[in-house]
């Protein structure tokens, strides 16, 4: 009979899904990008180089015209994704392939930059609140040389999630425990990409991937992480450890980012704007731009 409830046991203990806990945290370093555009880098720094498959995270965030005014004028980019997705504000977009449009608040747009584009991102505006986050998310060997391809939607095309509680989820990418779907398709890394706002002393959880490496930013609040409670606050990184699901608590009505991804495991060489797998073909991209051949 007890051999009987041990196995039973072991069976319960194999389908429940294991909390991650945070395995560390890291603050965001002031630096500017483009033309002076003033950001906080997240990850790309001393802190965290990257977390397998995300290379870079940055944060914009001024109602100071001139922190941002100067945008980012044209460059190119090569080997991955980025992903920018707008809190306050707007910018617009043009890019090399004739594709122009602005993203505006709540919308969202993930370029796969593949074998070279010449892009721009300039502000919309000249006064009031610009916000959001520029992620980077690295492509597979086997797809950086495809062809450049974007996947946009404005804030109404962002899936949305209003649960009983009071916790409210816009689903970019991935599915929530609930069944709420991301318009954004995805099949190199699969990722999750999530911002969530959860009321004071709220509990929300969220099954992950196991194998994938995941992440939360806090935008605004704190959360006790885990089993553990360990807390993140505001403006903080949380990287989570392994486990089947992250279960945070609000200690104040939070906004946070969420994002989880199947790690390539490649080698990743990175030169400016380009990111491949060997310095030689970091050189390549170089000699290409040069060729105007993106």
């Amino acid at each position: 009979m007890n051999q009987m409830i041990d196995t039973k046991t072991a069976v319960i203990q194999e389908l429940t899904p294991t909390t991650r806990e945070l395995a560390m945290t890291a603050p965001g370093m002031p630096t500017s990008d483009g033309a002076g555009v003033k950001l906080t880098r997240i990850i790309g720094t001393p802190h965290i180089n990257m977390l397998d498959p995300f290379l870079l995270l940055d944060c914009f965030e001024s109602d100071d015209a001139k922190d941002y005014i100067g945008g980012f004028p044209t460059h190119p980019h090569r080997g991955f994704e980025t992903v920018t997705y707008m809190l306050n504000g707007r910018m617009r977009h043009k890019d090399s392939k004739g594709n122009e449009g602005v993203i505006e608040p709540g919308g969202v747009q993930w370029m796969s930059a593949a074998k070279g584009i010449l892009h721009s991102e300039m502000p919309e505006q000249q006064a009031g609140l610009l916000k959001g986050f520029q992620l980077w998310v690295n492509l597979p060997r086997s797809a950086k040389m495809g062809e450049p391809a974007y996947q946009e939607f404005a804030a109404d095309k962002v899936a949305e999630e209003r649960r009983a509680d009071g916790t409210y989820i816009r689903v970019i990418a991935g599915e929530t425990g609930q069944g709420t779907v991301g318009p954004v398709v995805n099949n190199h890394t699969h990722p999750t990409y999530m911002d969530i706002t959860v009321p004071a002393g709220v509990t929300f959880e969220q099954p992950l991937e196991p194998s994938h490496n995941a992440f939360i930013y806090v935008i605004e609040g704190a959360l006790a992480v885990g089993e553990q409670a360990k807390v993140v606050g505001e403006k903080v990184l949380g990287v989570f450890g392994e486990g089947g699901q992250i279960t945070v608590t609000a200690q104040v009505e939070t906004r946070f980012m969420l994002a989880a991804g199947k790690p390539l495991n490649e080698p990743v060489a990175r030169g400016g704007p380009f990111v491949m797998n060997t310095r030689e073909e970091i050189n390549q991209a170089f000699d290409d731009f040069r060729r105007g051949q993106f």
